[in-house]
């Protein structure tokens, strides 16, 4: 089983579209009983909140139901629960590291397993969910390649 943790700022529009999409996407390749795959913030800003309505409309393309999603925030427990806490750019390296030591180097960008290797855009603030997207499916198709290729899967 292959434990992943998708985190961004406040885990109500890129971690949760990146949970959603690759739960869809290892369920389709029919390997989901493989994986357990959540998603946290690492602010306190929105816990409790539901998914950004931008989230929605890219997550209702695919008739994925979201609705018991609410933000939460990343725990120690968290950390120590899960293989791999794909961030979504650098900034959230630093506001979990100011909790949580990454002792075990578990967190990684989730575009560093793609040729890009860049932090992805949050669209809370550019308004633009379609590049988020794109974005989000480049690094899961190379995150599960990478997962594949190091035989994990």
């Amino acid at each position: 089983m292959v434990n992943v943790l998708f985190v961004c700022h406040g885990n109500i529009c890129r971690s949760p579209m990146a949970e959603f999409l690759f739960k869809y996407k290892v369920d389709k390749l029919g390997v989901a009983d493989k994986f357990h795959i959540e998603s946290r913030a690492t602010s306190t800003e929105e816990i409790g909140n539901p998914i950004h309505r931008g989230a929605k409309r890219i997550l209702d393309k695919f008739n994925i139901d979201y609705s018991k999603k609410r933000a939460m925030q990343i725990t120690l427990n968290d950390y120590n629960k899960y293989d791999y806490i794909i961030i979504m750019e650098q900034y959230n390296r630093y506001n979990i590291e100011r909790r949580i030591k990454d002792t075990n180097n578990k967190i990684h960008l989730l575009l560093e397993y793609t040729d890009l290797k860049r932090d992805i855009a949050d669209p809370w603030y550019t308004g633009n969910f379609d590049e988020t997207y794109d974005d989000i499916m480049v690094g899961l198709d190379g995150f599960y390649n990478f997962l594949k290729e190091t035989k994990q899967i």
